[in-house]
């Protein structure tokens, strides 16, 4: 069985740059109609606009790409942030905007997305961004990775809750990815990218594309029996304990 998306439609938050481009890119490619998502205002006539960390943004995105895909049947909840300081220093009000937008967004869309396709009675997919830091922490990143991984037990959870209304909820943990975020980040640490090169088995930091493929397998009927699975994408980084030494 293919892992094609041929008559399918989604919506890929947070898909301006980075994992959420690849994934909508290869989505289009696999034959899927793909509406994207973007907190930014966008000229494209398939990108909506919208701050998911407000309350009652998440529904009311999804019901807008409903309105221009009635068929939608396809979610990928990528949307998130870091917003991390140290632990000490974090405020009640960073802790608040990474909790709503990594966690709290995906978890009403979903619920939104799911209400539609169960009042229609159709089967669809949701697959959710977590990352390797939901299952390792990393220093100066502490609401940013339990928001990640309060994203693992929600793809289980919701997969459980929504296997018997043949809704498939699945996720992929991506390592370090070669993104303009990421890319940021590792210009600011001297020597970075080659520690990173040097720790991941397969000697390279991950791409979009990576990712995507994962992804489009994940939603494609190729995984048909398969929910409440959290995908790494990681080139090996976490099969190790401390890497060469």
């Amino acid at each position: 069985m293919s892992g094609s998306l041929e008559g399918r439609a989604a919506l890929v938050t947070g898909s301006s740059s980075g994992i959420g481009l690849g994934i909508a890119r290869a989505f289009r490619e696999a034959g899927a109609r793909v509406l994207s998502h973007s907190h930014q205002p966008s000229p494209l006539a398939d990108v909506l606009v919208a701050d998911l960390a407000a309350p009652e943004a998440p529904a009311a995105l999804v019901e807008a790409a409903f309105a221009r895909a009635p068929g939608l049947d396809l979610l990928v909840c990528n949307a998130g942030s870091s917003f991390d300081v140290p632990f000490l220093e974090m405020t009640p009000e960073r802790w608040e905007k990474t909790i709503a937008l990594n966690l709290r967004s995906g978890y009403f869309a979903i619920q939104a997305f799911a209400r539609r396709l169960v009042r229609e009675r159709r089967k669809g997919a949701v697959l959710v961004t977590s990352s390797t830091n939901g299952f390792l922490a990393e220093p100066d990143s502490s609401a940013y990775d339990i928001s990640k991984g309060a994203l693992v037990m929600l793809t289980r959870t919701l997969a459980l809750s929504l296997a018997p209304h043949g809704i498939r909820v699945n996720a992929i943990a991506p390592g370090m990815i070669d993104t303009p975020l990421s890319s940021a980040y590792l210009q600011s640490k001297p020597g970075a990218r080659a520690r990173y090169e040097q720790r991941i088995p397969l000697r390279r930091l991950g791409t979009p594309d990576d990712c995507a493929s994962a992804a489009v397998f994940l939603c494609s009927d190729a995984a048909a029996y398969l929910t409440g699975e959290i995908l790494v994408v990681d080139g090996g980084l976490t099969i190790q304990q401390a890497g060469q030494v």
